[in-house]
């Protein structure tokens, strides 16, 4: 079982998601907070029903699961929408990847967190040991994300903006990796950090 976690960070269209497939390369588990966000919210769950109840139940779809696109056009509108979706999903989110991390395999796990700043390290002190963020520039985050999702600029800008600062997520890291060159370049990047992290979970005592 690991007995070390390190929360895996960084804006929207940043690169998170080719840093993780790195590490899970090297085998190491890593627990997606995006995924979980999805299952704690599936048909049938606690999660779903208080949010059917915060919000109506015009936040269904035609399969009785959250209306995942309308949702988020309605929250990245209204902020105290999406404060109230969070605060239904997001304690959820933590204590199933706290569980996931802590029955994993192998010397140390990989939390990835995408809005880990906003919560704040304090929210995770009782297990996560370290910070890696994924840092990009504004501006090519911009570019990104458009590219990816199809959006308006209007919606991506909202999208930036909700969640925290690049200096934000920044403050809180305690390893940076720079994401604004050709993917290739993120191997020897990832392959270091696996080393070190391994160093330092062997170097740290199993709790009792």
């Amino acid at each position: 079982m690991a007995h070390y976690t390190i929360a895996l960070t960084g804006g929207i269209a940043s690169g998170k998601s080719e840093v993780e497939r790195r590490f899970r390369a090297l085998g190491v588990y890593v627990a997606d907070a995006d995924v979980a966000a999805r299952e704690v919210v599936e048909p049938g769950t606690p999660g779903l029903a208080e949010v059917v109840e915060a919000f109506g139940p015009d936040v269904l779809g035609a399969d009785g699961g959250m209306d995942r696109p309308a949702m988020r056009r309605r929250v990245f509108a209204d902020a105290t929408a999406r404060l109230r979706l969070e605060a239904i999903i997001h304690p959820r989110v933590r204590a199933a990847l706290r569980t996931a991390c802590e029955a994993a395999p192998g010397s140390y796990a990989i939390a990835a967190i995408p809005l880990f700043a906003e919560a704040g390290r304090d929210a995770y002190a009782a297990w996560v040991d370290r910070v890696l963020v994924v840092d990009v520039p504004v501006e090519l985050q911009l570019e990104r994300l458009l590219r990816r999702d199809g959006i308006d600029e209007t919606l991506a800008w909202r999208m930036i903006r909700a969640q925290a600062t690049r200096e934000q997520r920044l403050s809180v890291a305690d390893d940076i990796i720079t994401n604004d060159g050709p993917l290739d370049a993120l191997d020897p990047a990832v392959a270091t950090l696996h080393a070190r992290y391994l160093a330092l979970a062997h170097a740290t005592p199993r709790p009792l």
